[in-house]
């Protein structure tokens, strides 16, 4: 097992609503430990482990949410 960190860049997060409903990734995929979103920077920090869940598989989650994942 082995916790990665990413902050992927959300150029179309504008409110909090956004960031409530990035931040429920922590809820809806397992693996995902912790999300912080900013809509303030437009970016999100996504700590996870990466037996569980990948990097893509995030982006497309968040892709899913209506967003773009940019690094």
């Amino acid at each position: 097992m082995s916790i990665l960190k990413k902050t992927f860049r959300i150029p179309d997060m504008h409110c909090s609503a956004c960031v409530m409903k990035l931040e429920s990734l922590e809820d809806d995929l397992p693996g995902v430990i912790m999300v912080q979103a900013s809509y303030q920077k437009q970016s999100m920090l996504v700590e996870y482990d990466d037996s569980k869940v990948s990097e893509g598989k995030i982006r497309e989650t968040i892709q899913g949410l209506g967003y773009t994942a940019e690094n």
